[in-house]
């Protein structure tokens, strides 16, 4: 049976390729899913150890990857740095300038990293990491000697046009804004790249003038363990001569830190990707059952003869599961091939939006090919079960038809019964998740949306029956006999129909819902930023970095301004839970007129306001004493004097802008509000504050339609990023309609000999198999357009407290139809070129 079974398939090429496609595409995406979230992993852990000492001493309260935007002013003195190196546990002991707020600029002088990952600015010393390798790698030229001398990280140098001799520009939070220095080599991270951050070392003197104000003085010092000294026993050693606000933490630690931090990024991502990979699975498994049960009817009186000459059901059976699973072996094997490269191809796009992933990192772990392997065998091994038990069921005496054929059963009362009652449960559920059920809303809507979508693609034949008579009445007016014979087609097995409708209906299923998701955020934006931009303009950065005070200071001496309110965003320790808070001068009142529920907006000294879900989520109303801890060791007691309504303007956690400085904190800006005076002429005072920031792109003058604008391209450029993923399930599915319609011509090859001979012209018969696969598409596209609509609407109403407004993207509905319309009569090409090439008295003598 092996051997017969090896036979088959190499006797059909042609059907084994196009029957393998399913299988290639899902864990195509699936490996290359797997690979990227890999790569992406190894490339931060690489860096994170290849970039970290044994001990750290730094301020207390720190965080490894915080991200404060702005440097603590409390600083390690020489003496303390020359105490740690005369310890007997300590090697080396090397004080950091760990500068913030600088930004590179190319030589076209745009922002090099645009709104990507940030610039790390620090003096050049020649430190270890935790494995005793260099912390950093000369990649050509030299380290910076002098000042005036910089190197940067190899990636950066070449974004930025700069090569060694080249004078490069640096914007600085103190002394000239605009600074040159001279690129004197390239550098990397041990470990490999830097994950698109640009990296610019300065000599020590130099980085301390530019970022300490000239004070010969460091911010953190990175320590070296002497030999047989754990790292414990570092860090110990060296909290023994430091000062109050300081301590020394290990390496592992810092590691461990950063990793928590990093990683939920990486998990965010990886599971944004795999839940892509089980649709695109999922999809594919449609497409093989669909594909087996074809073949087994192509090879009925095959079967057949195979029981008359004694071959068992099980044997029967066993054949087709052994080409199952050949074929996932093949189709699994091409597929990890083309997931690399799909790896490769996700990891530009992120590298294209500032996150760099080494290339050496993007690899085959035995992880992925384990996962695919058994995830393709699994996945069509059980799609093509039921066409196996199918074609065992053959009784022997039917070899002997002419007429032999397997005639599907038409979906049975029972089951209609229970699918009706599927949707019921379904619907439950997600009225359940309306209602307030226990646990997360969500949580219950989707499990009533999957009940749906599986539930529709098994009903398919049934509930896509009034679209096929509709298909039919439509093609029949329009194309006369090809019409109604295409019609025909489509409705003779509504089983087929339906299964390879059902693949398509899955992808655009998931594209309708995360469309009208979409459309409700962006309608909520608009509403949001009506309602709550008071301002006349808004200045930030790009990347919401901090930016140097003296960009408010230049903006406030412009004609025609009358206000300027400064926010400055900090992490801080609030009851010991990291949190980001912002401070806000007096200004601030005189612009926005916060929603109170309970006290007052005005704060004063150590007072704090907090937003309804802060209090609630912190335990604490007007009157509590919340205490906080900020980097540097800086601990204070804030009185809540008011409790408001959530809002985009400030944070949860919102006190006067003093308490930062009061707590050692350097003084820059995350965000400016302006308004300007009765009388003056918008325009202008707008052209004049775009004049102050023309030599600094670090930060952008946006009004109310420039910030809606900004909101909507950032909503749009991750709207794109999730249809392009779809697409590759919706491209699956339209390669399952191909696949079915090939092998649908191929099994009704006598029947086109027949229609041939009786007339039906070549051009007529292309004709009515694009209509076929038109019939097919439309079916998918509005059962998935109509399931993704409903699944949305109650998606948007389990969020409404976020997504305020529900809006409908009728437009893009209409767009995903005529899409699907598109990819049917492409799909038609192929099986319709091979019918029409048929020679007619052959394909009348074809069994």
């Amino acid at each position: 049976m092996f051997r017969l079974t090896w036979r088959n398939l190499v006797a059909r090429k042609v059907r084994l390729i196009m029957s393998t496609l399913a299988i290639v595409l899902g864990i195509g995406f699936l490996g290359g899913v797997l690979t990227f979230s890999h790569g992406l992993g190894a490339t931060f852990d690489n860096i994170i150890e290849g970039s970290t000492s044994d001990a750290v001493v730094r301020t207390e309260g720190e965080v490894s990857f915080q991200a404060s935007g702005a440097g603590t002013t409390r600083l390690v003195q020489p003496d303390v740095v020359d105490r740690l190196g005369e310890l007997p546990e300590v090697a080396a002991a090397d004080g950091s300038v760990d500068g913030v707020g600088a930004y590179l600029l190319g030589e076209d002088g745009k922002l090099v990293g645009g709104t990507g990952a940030p610039t790390l600015a620090f003096n050049y010393f020649d430190g270890v990491n935790v494995n005793g390798d260099p912390i950093l790698i000369l990649e050509s030229g030299a380290w910076p000697e002098s000042p005036g001398e910089i190197n940067l990280d190899a990636s950066s140098a070449e974004r930025g046009g700069y090569a060694i001799g080249d004078q490069v520009t640096l914007l600085l939070p103190t002394g000239d804004l605009r600074q040159e220095f001279e690129l004197v080599g390239t550098s990397n991270f041990n470990g490999g790249g830097t994950a698109g951050a640009t990296i610019a070392l300065l000599e020590t003197s130099e980085a301390q003038e530019v970022f300490l104000d000239g004070e010969d003085a460091y911010t953190t010092v990175s320590l070296t363990a002497a030999e047989g000294v754990s790292q414990t026993e570092l860090a110990d050693a060296a909290k023994a001569v430091l000062p109050d606000g300081f301590t020394a933490v290990t390496g592992q630690k810092v590691i461990d830190e950063s990793d928590e931090q990093i990683g939920q990024f990486i998990d965010v991502i990886g599971y944004f990707l795999i839940a892509f990979a089980v649709i695109a699975i999922v999809v594919g498994a449609f497409i093989i059952f669909n594909t087996f049960s074809i073949l087994v009817s192509q090879r009925v009186r095959e079967s057949a003869l195979l029981r008359a000459l004694g071959a068992s059901r099980k044997q029967v059976t066993r054949s087709v599961l052994i080409e199952a699973f050949l074929m996932a072996l093949l189709g699994s094997t091409l597929g990890l091939l083309l997931g690399l490269g799909l790896a490769r191809g996700l990891a530009a796009i992120f590298r294209s939006q500032g996150l760099d992933i080494a290339s050496d990192v993007l690899v085959l772990t035995p992880s992925t090919v384990i996962a695919a392997y058994v995830v393709g065998i699994a996945v069509t091994m059980v799609a093509a079960f039921v066409p196996a038990r199918r074609a065992a069921k053959v009784p022997p005496v039917a070899a002997l038809r002419d007429d032999l054929v397997v005639q599907e059963k038409a979906l049975g009362r029972r089951r209609i019964v229970l699918g009706s009652l599927a949707l019921l449960v379904g619907a439950a559920l997600i009225g359940a998740g309306l209602v307030g059920a226990p646990g997360a809303d969500a949580g219950w809507i989707g499990a009533g949306s999957v009940i749906w979508v599986i539930t529709v693609a098994v009903m398919a034949p049934v509930l896509g029956h009034p679209v096929l008579l509709a298909c039919r009445a439509v093609f029949g007016r329009l194309f006369g006999t090809a019409g109604k014979l295409a019609g025909e087609n489509a409705l003779r097995n509504p089983r087929r129909t339906g299964a390879t409708a059902s693949a398509l209906m899955i992808g655009l299923a998931v594209v309708s819902a995360v469309g009208v998701l979409a459309s409700s955020l962006s309608a909520t934006n608009d509403e949001l930023v009506d309602r709550e931009f008071r301002s006349d303009f808004l200045v930030q950065s790009p990347s919401f970095q901090g930016f140097p005070t003296r960009i408010g200071d230049d903006m406030a001496e412009v004609d025609g301004v009358e206000v300027v309110s400064r926010m400055q965003g900090s992490v801080a320790l609030v009851k010991d839970d990291q949190s980001f808070v912002m401070g806000v001068d007096e200004a601030f009142a005189e612009i926005y007129e916060l929603d109170m529920r309970d006290g007052t907006q005005q704060m004063t000294g150590d007072q704090t306001i907090l937003s309804e879900s802060s209090a609630g989520d912190l335990d604490a109303e007007v009157g509590t004493s919340l205490p906080l801890a900020f980097p540097g060791g800086e601990e204070v007691e804030l009185e809540v004097v008011g409790i408001f309504e959530d809002t985009p303007i400030t944070n949860g956690v919102t006190l006067p802008i003093g308490v930062l400085e009061d707590a050692g904190l350097r003084r820059n800006d995350s965000m400016l509000s302006i308004n300007v005076s009765e009388g003056a002429d918008v325009e202008e005072v707008h052209d004049a504050l775009d004049a102050v920031v023309e030599d600094t792109p670090i930060v952008t003058v946006q009004d109310k339609e420039g910030f809606a604008d900004l909101i909507k391209q950032q909503v749009n450029q991750l709207l794109f990023m999730i249809y392009g993923l779809l697409a590759l399930a919706v491209i699956i599915a339209v390669i399952g309609i191909v696949n079915t319609l090939g092998l649908s011509v191929i099994e009704r090859t006598r029947e086109v000999g027949l229609l041939r001979a009786v007339g039906l012209s070549r051009r007529r018969l292309r004709t009515m198999i694009t209509l076929e696969s038109i019939a097919i598409a439309v079916l998918g596209a509005v059962l998935g357009l109509v399931v993704g609509l409903l699944v949305g609407v109650a998606l948007r109403e389990s969020l409404k407290e976020d997504l305020t407004v529900l809006s409908l993207p009728l437009g893009s509905l209409v767009v995903f139809l005529v899409i699907a319309v598109v990819f049917g009569v492409l799909a038609a090409i192929v099986p319709a070129v091979r019918a029409s090439r048929m020679k007619v008295l052959d394909a009348i003598a074809t069994e």
